[in-house]
């Protein structure tokens, strides 16, 4: 298999290196964390200038007609400079929603506008009570006439504190709080009356908020897809943000990496340079190759998306978050121990990047649940053996 990149898409990866190494400096990026919304707008709107917000959007309604390898790209990037901007929740999930599953009204309204920067969405779908379970929704949706009626909470919504419209799971049937049939997705407008939003920023300096929706009325044109029928594209835009994820967090770790190996080749200790003591570079060796296994998996994510089978789908996932987490936990520990107690310090990039990959581990669950859920799925590849004959 060609694992090069086109023409196009080294244009895409080159252009935005350079872009975000003059927008996007360590003390920059501090600056962008006290603006009102936490990130800055004037890095959207060039963001939006040169189409990135629109890399995987179709060509007609302003995108530029890319597909999962754009995104990797991309993804890859934000994880290199700790990017705040709302790129993921609007673009990776809110846009993927909006593409796969939305009419064509519905497209045409909405995707040239956040192809342009000027919308911004949230995939309020998590609960507290709901584990990683993409099924497990227990925010209702009821008919009331020609209108739908929504109630219930969500929590940790990326980006739902700024967000001008909230792609909105909820329950409208099924058997019971578990069940895959019956939930719906709903297109919210973030003003409408009886949605509260609470944001916060997160420990690794992004935001999230929590959303209540008490009574909240909408129209029938804000359904998005079928009723009842939403959790299949539920499952498939969650698998594109697991390998959005796992791209970012190989950017994050190659970042620490060659941050380490800098800082081993500059910090004299005992009359020579760290670098220099061969049990450091062994270590360093070692973050090298955990970086490449993650790249390989990142990869491997990313050319599975394609894959129509849902089942084959969830095991390359769970496969490239098990060995993506892992990696990144191990690069982070031995970034940090490398650097010394200045690595714990808020004033050291190595510890954003830690925490940043940490909490990215976390998203659509950490290692050690998608170990379990690959173990019960018979693991990666499962052969059935022949019978004795």
């Amino acid at each position: 298999m060609d694992f090069r990149l086109t023409e196009e898409q080294r244009l895409l990866k080159d252009t935005l290196a350079r872009l975000l190494a003059e927008l996007y400096t360590f003390d920059r990026r501090k600056c962008y964390q006290l603006e009102a919304d936490g990130w800055s707008r004037v890095v959207w709107a060039r963001l939006a200038d040169l189409g990135i917000l629109g890399s995987s959007l179709p060509e007609r309604f302003g995108g530029t007609g890319g597909g999962p390898v754009e995104t990797m790209i991309i993804m890859n990037a934000i994880g290199r400079c700790l990017l705040l901007e709302p790129f993921f929740a609007t673009v990776v999930l809110g846009g993927n929603l909006l593409s796969l599953g939305a009419n064509e009204a519905q497209k045409a309204q909405l995707l040239p506008a956040l192809a342009s920067g000027k919308l911004l969405l949230a995939f309020a779908h998590t609960e507290r009570h709901s584990r990683y379970d993409l099924a497990n929704v227990g925010t209702r949706a009821r008919r009331d006439g020609s209108q739908w009626v929504l109630n219930g909470e969500k929590c940790v919504v990326l980006h739902g504190d700024v967000a001008g419209k909230l792609l909105v799971s909820a329950r409208s049937g099924g058997t019971d709080q578990y069940d895959e049939d019956g939930i719906s997705l709903f297109l919210v407008d973030a003003e409408l009356s009886g949605v509260r939003r609470t944001g916060y920023r997160t420990q690794d300096g992004l935001r999230a908020a929590s959303v209540s929706l008490t009574d909240v009325r909408l129209s029938s044109d804000a359904l998005v897809g079928s009723a009842g029928a939403a959790f299949p594209l539920i499952e498939e835009v969650a698998h594109q943000g697991i390998a959005a994820v796992c791209a970012e967090m190989v950017g994050a770790m190659e970042e620490m990496h060659e941050q380490t190996v800098e800082y081993l080749k500059t910090r004299v200790q005992f009359g020579a340079t760290l670098s220099k003591f061969q049990v450091l570079q062994h270590r360093a060796v070692d973050m090298l190759m955990a970086v490449e296994q993650a790249r390989s998996m990142a990869m491997f994510a990313t050319m599975m998306l394609g894959e129509k089978g849902s089942a084959e789908r969830r095991r390359a996932m769970s496969a490239a978050k098990i060995q993506v987490g892992r990696s990144s936990r191990f690069v982070g520990q031995q970034a940090i121990q490398l650097h010394g107690g200045i690595g714990m310090t808020m004033d050291c990039k190595i510890g954003h990047y830690f925490k940043h990959a940490t909490l990215l581990d976390l998203q659509f669950g950490g290692a050690d649940l998608h170990l379990q859920e690959l173990a019960e799925m018979g693991g990666l590849t499962p052969r059935v053996l022949p019978l004795p004959e």
